[in-house]
């Protein structure tokens, strides 16, 4: 039994895992990656589901096993995407302290800035970067401005170039 509540709890932190990494490639429209993660996600539940529901065994560790690598999964494959996909973030920050020179600092720090002057005189900063810079940035303008006012957004896409016409 105690085997079988492995196998079932392992399945489960990998089909989960793998479930949360493919939601990410579905938000970013990578769809041929998302369908052949899909692919092995389905195969190996239906494996860990088999396992739990065809056996003998009638006990309430087989379910927790399979819950517990449920939630094991989702933990997992947060940091799996945290840690080894890339993505890009846009920040949006509304501030009357942000001026000419902090923006200067800003770019210095290698963020990509693009600024509007609103009609009560305050800045909005639009800025692009690395989904794993965004500690930084936060950190940089609550150190110039804490009472700024903050908008985080995960981006599809980032662009850095022109599009060329044929």
């Amino acid at each position: 039994m105690i085997l079988l509540c492995l196998k079932i709890f392992l399945a489960r932190i990998i089909d989960v895992s793998l479930g949360t990494v493919r939601t990410y490639f579905i938000v970013k429209g990578k769809r041929t990656i998302a369908a052949i993660i899909a692919f092995v996600e389905i195969f190996i539940w239906f494996y860990a589901a088999r396992e739990a529901l065809n056996t003998e065994i009638t006990s309430i560790f087989i379910v927790i096993s399979y819950a517990a690598g449920y939630a094991t999964g989702t933990y997992l494959g947060t940091i799996i995407n945290e840690m080894f996909i890339s993505g890009f973030v846009s920040i949006q920050v509304i501030s009357d302290v942000i001026k000419a020179k902090e923006i200067s600092d800003i770019k210095k720090n290698n963020f990509g800035i693009s600024v509007i002057k609103t009609i009560d005189n305050k800045n909005m900063l639009f800025i692009e970067t690395n989904k794993r810079r965004v500690k930084e940035c936060i950190n940089l303008i609550k150190k110039i401005d804490k009472k700024s006012f903050i908008i985080i957004n995960d981006s599809k896409v980032a662009y850095n170039g022109y599009i060329k016409k044929k």
